[in-house]
């Protein structure tokens, strides 16, 4: 089955083999050793000197790493501001509600990519009215529709607030291109664009910020316990240990292709299906220039329905996703993340055409 949906992805047979691996213990020295190699390459991956930067890994979903960012990267008795287009922007406020941090949502339509000048237009007016902001958090690439913020300029006005930096890049990071090091905290996960399985997610957090970390607002997710005891090949709960070696072989694959090649890669596939698309007369959601290398959203053909292409599909092989929240009448997301073969690409759009085109 031909995954096409934005995480679990496909992954390559030495990734499965991996994960099929005998049981070791995770208090031993060989779980240590692969823990180690998995944090070492993935600050390898993206520049990050070990000096700085720490980076926690967490047995949960992307959603678990996020959280944890949250909960460690907004002081105490501060404000987060939220940037918000999309499913994933909401979540975050939300978790901001459960943990008791003051937050203020600046929100766009779905299909709009944030503005850094009403961004900063808000995060000014919450601190002349007397408002402490201790964080801006934003979506790198926003599942909801497939759409990238523009992190640079997002994170140039939170040095200016003198806030820490928050990026929730689960669906984005060796997708979609990403400075990490302009970040202070930065979430991801194994299951998406770094090709492992689900399982097992990751927060890149700046090691000063750790140090000044807020209140404890978590136990299993406190980011500052968890990379301090990782820094010293320890763990404080039991990790999901067949899914981080697969992680680790994962991690490997992402080395030797390369990560800007991951991302060509990506945005090959990408240009290939969306020229299918237009051709067959499937209207994308958004603009071609807001759009991830990973992921399009297409509207639905009028008097189609989601659940008629969906079951299409897998006959042929192929799992696809709904449009989310508010979208679900009205498209359809199709992903390109995952080793998936060339080939299959071209029977993707085959099958999609004798769909939109029966009889043609």
């Amino acid at each position: 089955m031909i995954l096409l949906n934005p995480g679990p992805v496909n992954v390559s047979d030495r990734v499965r083999q991996a994960a099929a691996m005998e049981p070791i213990c995770h208090r031993e020295p060989e779980y240590f050793d692969m823990q180690d190699e998995v944090r070492a390459r993935l600050l390898e991956l993206f520049d990050l000197p070990k000096s700085e930067f720490a980076v926690g890994l967490i047995a949960g979903s992307g959603t678990s790493a996020v959280e944890a960012m949250v909960c460690a990267g907004v002081p105490a008795g501060k404000r987060l501001v939220v940037v918000s287009n999309g499913v994933y922007g909401d979540r975050i406020a939300r978790m901001a509600e459960a943990h008791g941090i003051p937050c203020d949502e600046v929100r766009f339509p779905w299909e709009q990519a944030a503005d850094p000048e009403r961004v900063d237009e808000r995060v000014r007016a919450i601190e002349s009215a007397g408002g402490k902001i201790g964080a801006l958090a934003v979506i790198h690439h926003e599942t909801t529709t497939g759409l990238v913020n523009p992190i640079p300029e997002l994170a140039a006005i939170a040095r200016r607030a003198g806030a820490r930096f928050l990026v929730d890049s689960v669906s984005g990071l060796a997708g979609d291109p990403i400075d990490v090091a302009a970040t202070d905290f930065c979430a991801g996960t194994a299951g998406k664009c770094l090709q492992g399985l689900p399982g097992v997610s990751f927060v890149f957090a700046r090691r000063e910020c750790l140090r000044a970390a807020g209140p404890r607002r978590s136990v299993y997710l406190d980011l500052a316990d968890l990379c301090a005891r990782q820094d010293v090949r320890g763990t404080p709960f039991t990790p999901a240990v067949p899914i981080v070696n697969a992680f680790r072989e994962a991690l490997r694959e992402t080395a030797e292709e390369g990560v800007a090649a991951r991302i060509a890669r990506y945005g090959r596939a990408a240009a290939f299906l969306r020229a299918g698309y237009a051709r067959m007369g499937l209207a994308a959601w958004l603009p071609h220039d807001r759009r991830s290398n990973c992921l399009t959203t297409l509207r639905l053909p009028p008097g189609r329905t989601y659940a008629d292409l969906h079951d299409t599909l897998k006959r042929e092989g192929f799992v696809i996703y709904a449009g989310q929240g508010n979208l679900e009448r009205e498209a359809f997301r199709i992903c390109n993340m995952g080793w998936i073969p060339e080939a299959e690409f071209a029977r993707l759009l085959a099958v999609l055409e004798r769909w939109v085109r029966p009889g043609a």
